[in-house]
């Protein structure tokens, strides 16, 4: 087994995930619609905006997901990082190219335990989880302990911190490592933190907007950058 294609057991898994994320799309438009607030993660325990996204995957959409799993696989990735954990959906694919590229490890954080749980358990489900640490807490806390150059970072968290987590572990990312960024065009002032981090050139990368469906950022570090 070395592609995505061939494990027929991680396929109906995401199939059945990507389902369930989709059928909550309508709710979201609906809240986006009222004005509903997206979650940082700080809130207390029963503030409404965290109780409505408790239980939202906010995955990756598939399209993007399976891009992510062929560049971590035309990189050669085998240490990848993921800021925004959720139910797991992309955390499936990363491991997956991990497992594929000849083994790794993916580490990944969210705020969320509850929803860091069920990730755990998706990847128990895929057979999975030995790729696959799942940190919890403040990805700006969390991630920091990683030392190994990092072949791939994901982003796909609360956009205005994008750029702090960036500025942590890109100093760590190899010359050709690779920053992925989710919907960059629909939320490109949110993002101001991170476009600021990776248009400084003492940070060595190139950057450009793909045409996803609300843009997604591919930057390329090119130069050394400054160290850690």
């Amino acid at each position: 087994m070395n592609s995505l294609t061939d494990d027929r057991r991680l396929r109906e898994l995401l199939d059945r995930l990507h389902a369930a994320s989709d059928r909550q799309i309508a709710a979201i438009d609906e809240y986006d619609r009222a004005g509903g607030p997206r979650p940082t993660g700080f809130e207390p325990d029963g503030a409404p905006e965290r109780t409505f996204w408790l239980d939202k995957y906010v995955a990756l959409d598939r399209d993007k997901a399976e891009f992510v799993y062929a560049l971590c696989r035309a990189a050669g990735a085998t240490r990848i990082v993921e800021a925004g954990t959720s139910f797991g959906v992309s955390t499936l694919y990363l491991a997956a190219a991990v497992r594929d590229n000849g083994g790794g490890l993916v580490t990944s954080g969210d705020i969320e335990a509850t929803k860091a749980a069920v990730a755990r358990r998706h990847l128990d489900e895929a057979g999975l989880s030995s790729s696959v640490d799942v940190l919890v807490g403040d990805v700006r806390e969390t991630l920091p302990a990683i030392e190994d150059p990092v072949d791939v970072l994901l982003l796909d968290i609360w956009a205005p911190i994008a750029g702090d987590v960036a500025a942590t572990v890109g100093p760590r990312l190899r010359t050709g490592g690779i920053i992925v960024a989710d919907n960059t065009l629909a939320r490109r002032q949110l993002y101001a933190g991170l476009f600021e981090h990776l248009d400084d050139p003492a940070n060595g990368f190139t950057t450009q907007t793909l045409p996803f469906d609300g843009g997604l950022e591919l930057a390329v570090k090119t130069a050394a950058g400054h160290p850690a």
